[in-house]
């Protein structure tokens, strides 16, 4: 008697299910093989037993009843029992955990972590590390999220030269345990982590080894399987099948950014969160080999992570002063959706955090301010043609401030955040432009007054009073002149002490016309770095670096005779 096709794959599909259900309660996912094999044989005895009834219910005789029956319950089980994360399913691993900064994120420090991924994902172990001078320094270890990079590898290989961090993923319980380096066109150099001070960090103990059981049932078992290909490929088409139809989120889609390739295919983990902000937060994050700043939007503040993506996109936004732009996606889906903007990532953070916490030489002072001033300067630039990309606009920042100026290592500042900055392209009005945004603290006279000249200069102009405010920050902050430093403070107030050293004079006057009340009386970008410059080299001149007087140079601790007679560049400015 013929059984029609349709109706024997909806009845198998039945009996699968009731089968997973069954498997499902009383056999987890993370059991031991000992464990496993009690529940292969509880499968197999259900769905032999649910087979059977299956083939009486369709009215087959006895000898095609028992063979099908058989062939549907040991190949049911085996694929039951032995196969992966399925459609719907979570896949479970255990990975090796290690956190060197574990005091400082209130963690431990090392032990087993059990990773749980997200539906239909896998879920991999990964290990980062530095190799300064030959020496090792174990950094993290523990679980990554789904990454096709990491899939069926077995061993945790970094391939990437890196002067940072190495990085690298695997598949497999406890694969981290040792992590290898092994460049493009050189040998391999294999990272023993079980030192003399590693050893009882990472100790644990491992399942026995029990695989012999596995293999021998596997091997009874596959002649029987093999009449069954056919039928496993319907269900396994069936299991991991898309639903036709269903409910769907719509939403809005942010639209196409700028050109950033290397994001999509990177892994991206979030670390800690350095700061909070106006549209959301700031992460540190580990891409590859490398740490970055994530700014992380919701949704409903898609309008401002489309301008500073935008900003970014400008032609000519690349500039050692200008913070080091990498790429901005979407991360998540429907409701849960995040908007991501990713730059370089700098550990010192913003200039107002290093304020809080550390005073500066005169040399300090001098590099930050005027890395500073050069970076707003080429900003308010206006440039026809800029390297083959096109004309670069004059752009105004509008929230200006010391959180918003970055520090590199050397102390090199960069000019980050321009989510509230405006572009002016020459012979078209700047737009629809609302005059109060910003920081209120560092808001020019006209601004709070809302009396503000919707044109270019006029915006270029508020940037420079609430660079005039950072200007004095530093100053108030600088050990150069005779007095006692105060702690860190905001504007404006200046020091009798300040006046006697000759080049903070000099600066304080330059400070003072940058928030002149009258705006066309300010300083450009452009002239205060130049003063700067040469203040910078007017004490240069005064004291000759000698071997007697080096620390004096460093420290600035004494004050200078003042000078009267230096020429300062004029105010005339590109403004």
């Amino acid at each position: 008697m013929c059984v029609g096709g349709e109706s024997l794959v909806i009845n198998v599909v039945k009996l699968v299910k009731v089968v997973k259900v069954v498997v499902a309660l009383h056999c987890g996912k993370d059991l031991k093989i000992p464990n496993r094999l009690i529940c292969l044989s509880l499968s197999l005895s259900l769905s032999l037993s649910l087979s059977l009834s299956l083939s009486v219910s369709l009215s087959l005789s006895l000898s095609l009843s028992l063979s099908l029956s058989l062939s549907l319950s040991l190949s049911l089980s085996l694929s039951l029992s032995l196969s992966g994360p399925s459609h719907g399913e979570v896949d479970m691993r255990e990975c090796l955990y290690y956190n060197v900064n574990y005091e400082i994120e209130k963690t431990n420090q090392s032990g087993v972590e059990r990773c749980e991924g997200e539906k239909d994902k896998r879920s991999h172990c990964y290990a980062s590390w530095r190799n300064t001078s030959g020496s090792v320094e174990l950094v993290k270890k523990g679980c990554w999220l789904d990454d096709y990079n990491c899939y069926d590898r077995q061993e945790c290989v970094a391939t990437e030269d890196s002067h940072q961090v190495f990085f690298c993923c695997c598949e497999g319980n406890f694969c981290n345990e040792r992590f290898t380096h092994q460049p493009p066109n050189g040998p391999s150099e294999c990272v023993c982590v079980c030192s003399a001070l590693l050893c009882d960090i990472f100790s644990f103990q491992k399942p026995p080894p029990s695989s012999s059981v596995l293999s021998v049932s596997v091997y009874c078992l596959l002649p029987i399987t093999t009449l069954s290909l056919l039928l496993l490929s319907a269900l396994w088409m069936y299991r991991h099948r898309k639903p036709p139809y269903g409910h769907v989120d719509i939403i809005e889609d942010p639209g196409p950014g700028p050109s950033s390739p290397l994001v999509g295919l990177k892994p991206l983990q979030l670390l800690e969160i350095k700061a909070r902000g106006r549209f959301g937060c700031v992460w540190k994050a580990q891409m590859m080999n490398e740490y970055v700043a994530v700014k992380v939007f919701p949704m409903q503040d898609k309008f401002s992570w489309e301008s500073e993506r935008d900003i970014y996109a400008t032609p000519g936004m690349r500039h050692e002063n200008l913070l080091r732009y990498i790429g901005a996606e979407r991360r998540g889906s429907s409701l849960d959706s995040e908007l991501w903007l990713i730059t370089e990532f700098h550990e010192r953070g913003s200039l107002s955090d290093y304020l809080k916490g550390n005073i500066l030489a005169w040399s300090d002072l001098c590099h930050i301010a005027e890395c500073m001033a050069r970076g707003l300067a080429y900003l308010h630039e206006d440039i026809p043609r800029f390297k083959g990309e096109g004309p670069k606009p004059a752009i105004a920042h509008r929230d200006f401030k010391s959180k918003n100026v970055m520090l590199k290592m050397d102390l090199t500042a960069v000019i980050g955040d321009f989510g509230l900055a405006v572009v002016f392209e020459p012979g078209e009005p700047p737009g629809d432009t609302h005059g109060q945004v910003g920081t209120r603290r560092y808001m020019a006279p006209e601004v709070l007054e809302g009396a503000i000249n919707f044109q270019r200069d006029a915006f270029l102009r508020i940037d420079m009073y609430a660079m005039g405010l950072v200007l004095w920050e530093l100053v108030s902050r600088c050990k150069a002149s005779d007095g006692p430093v105060d702690e860190y403070l905001l504007p404006p107030v200046f020091k009798d002490w300040w006046l006697k050293h000759n080049g903070l004079g000099l600066m304080c006057e330059t400070v003072e016309e940058c928030w002149d009340h009258d705006a066309e009386a300010r300083l450009s970008a452009g002239c205060v770095e130049e003063r700067i410059s040469q203040i910078r080299r007017l004490n240069a001149t005064i004291i000759p670096p000698t071997s007697e007087n080096h620390a004096l140079l460093v420290s600035m601790v004494l004050p200078v005779p003042m000078v009267t007679n230096v020429d300062l560049p004029p105010k005339e400015s590109s403004i």
